[in-house]
């Protein structure tokens, strides 16, 4: 089984928020675990889109408790952790990818980097050092091209 992390905004605009239901029934058809945050935004269309499709949804909550959590959610894991649940969320994928996003979402690419797993870039951050292009954010330019990458890149990592 591959696990797919996505990560984004809690509040997110309705493109944004397309992108990931997209995304997510993609991942769904794909038989991958999608796992997220569990919470509004791009978390919920991402987890409605894989549960649509099919998928098995988790969701990993900063709180004591499952309220809240998207109704798209087939685990629900509250952690108590706050914004330290990010490391668990994308610790749990083999692959991840952000799809928008704000801080939150920056720190979530920050801990998949430390751990070393692959990023996929959709409408989201660009990471630079000293004026240039990391590259450490693989940039997807549709929720097609997102999941196929993050498939491809969470195979090779497996």
């Amino acid at each position: 089984m591959v696990y797919i992390s996505v990560i984004g905004s809690g509040d997110s605009s309705p493109e944004i928020s397309e992108l990931a239901y997209v995304v997510g029934k993609l991942l769904g058809k794909e038989g991958a675990i999608l796992v997220c945050g569990g919470l509004g935004g791009v978390m919920d269309a991402a987890a409605k889109g894989a549960k649509e499709a099919g998928g098995l949804t988790v969701g990993i909550l900063p709180g004591n408790n499952r309220a809240g959590a998207s109704f798209f959610l087939d685990v629900v894991i509250p952690t108590g952790i706050g914004y330290a649940r990010n490391a668990l969320v994308v610790q749990a994928g083999d692959a991840v990818i952000a799809v928008g996003g704000e801080s939150g979402t920056l720190s979530e690419i920050g801990f998949a980097l430390k751990l070393g797993k692959p990023v996929v870039g959709l409408k989201t951050w660009q990471l630079c050092k000293q004026g240039k292009e990391t590259g450490h954010i693989v940039q997807a330019a549709s929720a097609k091209d997102a999941v196929e990458k993050a498939m491809a890149l969470a195979q090779k990592s497996a």
